[in-house]
């Protein structure tokens, strides 16, 4: 199975599902966590630019080449909402992943629920730990349940 990590990248949270799943017969993959990378891959790249919308442009176009193809080849999506920033491209990416027909899982805390109240709609889990979603990957493809 294709797993697409999508959200937040200040915490530990896809190292803990990747560690958790071990075992499991299953694919990750992520976008760049690295943010100065992933904010400054296009200038890197193309060029730089005096203007920072431009800036920014560049960088939001080459990462969603990557967050487009991830997303198109997984089988489950999974998005994570952190609670120190507001993650406009997890909630993008959510909704893409739902426009595709992707099998989401999102995953935040209940501090969350009201503001992502219709994210939360078109998944077909909601969580709250890493825990939480190996435990459900583990039962989609083995039919276990946790112990």
């Amino acid at each position: 199975m294709n797993i697409y990590l999508s959200g937040e990248i200040h915490t530990d949270w896809r190292d803990q599902i990747v560690a958790g799943a071990s075992g499991l017969d299953v694919v990750f993959n992520s976008p760049v966590t690295d943010h100065a990378a992933s904010d400054d891959c296009g200038v890197a790249i193309l060029g730089a630019e005096p203007d920072k919308f431009w800036h920014d442009h560049k960088g939001a176009k080459l990462n969603a080449i990557r967050t487009r193809a991830a997303i198109e080849a997984a089988d489950v999506v999974v998005v994570r909402f952190g609670d120190k920033y507001k993650q406009w491209n997890a909630a993008f990416d959510a909704g893409y992943a739902a426009a595709k027909g992707k099998a989401l899982i999102v995953m935040h805390g209940a501090d969350h629920q009201h503001a992502l109240k219709e994210v939360d709609a078109a998944a077909l889990a909601v969580c709250e730990t890493p825990q939480q979603v190996v435990d459900m990957l583990r039962y989609v493809l083995n039919g276990t349940l946790p112990s």
